[in-house]
């Protein structure tokens, strides 16, 4: 199959890519995600003066399998010889991208002037690109940003991509808001479509992808080369496959996941919480994906409160199969070795 999505020296048979996000996409997340058609996946974002110091907390959300690849490493940070250590590390780890987050508008993220702090400083962002670019030896550098930190014309995300593209970086990620606004108002495709105007490396769109329709607006607005799926993914996983299906153009709409398809992925999903992350995390990391995969659903918020009390991944299974069991929905019995 020939590629849909070339980065550098990779090549990628989507053009639908997740976008990192903190507390969601670790590596549980990210199996579920590739089993229904997820290519390129990223960690979550990694501080480079942790990682610079071996932190053993970071060094356990690099934490990967074989069948997780294609895997990109996101990294934050403001200092070029720390973010160039960093991204040799990860090099050396083995990952196949590595992204610079210039978008995070968390606010101690932001006073540390990292992240999209950074957009008010191009000078200071071609150094680090520079610095990370002579450190890395094969991967493939990208960069994913906001439309800008407070300016709304989106004129800071293309200077930044102009930069960008001319330190090296392979391609780019642009969410269309800007820093401020957070998640207050609607992405902006257009801004988007400035900066794909503005450089000849892809461009990947971000922002308010929930479906395959929202892709489809976005490739059309702003002439983006791929989509990156945020929130949308959060227990939607067949939303990978949507997307791809909907930009290639071909096929019959897929149905919405039934309950009793939602029922099966979510115990898959708790069965590696519990293999890859421990019983202790994967019941407390239940709280959260089982409202993820329940959204909706009658009742779904007695489900949440229940998880809240459970103290092992045994009794949040209980929980989620007898919701399931008094909606009427039935499943096959469960467990990895399916």
């Amino acid at each position: 199959m020939p590629a849909a999505l070339t980065i550098g020296p990779l090549s990628l048979a989507s053009r639908v890519l997740q976008s990192p996000m903190a507390d969601c996409t670790d590596l549980p997340f990210r199996l579920i995600a590739r089993e229904h058609g997820l290519t390129l996946a990223c960690v979550e974002m990694v501080s480079a003066n942790s990682l610079a110091r071996a932190n053993r907390k970071t060094l356990e959300m690099l934490k990967t399998i074989p069948q997780d690849r294609p895997l990109a490493v996101q990294l934050l940070g403001s200092d070029p010889a720390t973010m160039a250590r960093a991204a040799a590390a990860v090099e050396g780890m083995g990952a196949d991208l590595l992204d610079i987050n210039l978008g995070c508008s968390v606010r101690k993220v932001v006073k540390n002037g990292e992240g999209a702090a950074l957009l008010r400083e191009p000078g200071k962002v071609g150094r680090i690109l520079r610095a990370v670019r002579r450190a890395l030896k094969r991967l493939p550098l990208t960069v994913k940003m906001r439309k800008g930190f407070d300016d709304e014309s989106g004129r800071q995300a293309v200077e930044i991509a102009a930069i960008s593209e001319l330190e090296g970086v392979s391609a780019l990620a642009v969410h269309g808001r800007t820093a401020l606004q957070g998640y207050d108002v609607k992405a902006d495709y257009a801004a988007i479509g400035a900066v794909k105007a503005a450089v000849r490396i892809p461009v990947i769109g971000n922002g308010d992808v929930f479906s395959a329709e929202d892709a489809l607006a976005m490739a059309a607005a702003s002439s983006c080369d791929a989509v990156m799926v945020g929130r949308g993914g959060l227990g939607n996983p067949w939303i990978y496959r949507d997307i791809d299906l909907a930009l290639a153009g071909g096929g019959p709409k897929a149905a919405p996941p039934n309950p009793a398809e939602r029922r099966a992925v979510l115990l898959r999903h708790l069965d590696y919480e519990a293999l890859h992350v421990g019983e202790r995390l994967a019941a407390l990391n239940m709280r959260r994906i089982g409202a993820w995969y329940t959204t909706g659903l009658p009742h779904a918020k007695r489900l949440r409160t229940a998880l809240c009390l459970a103290d092992s991944t045994a009794a949040a299974r209980r929980l989620i199969e007898e919701f399931f069991d008094r909606l009427g929905i039935q499943g096959p019995a469960h467990g990895l070795a399916q």
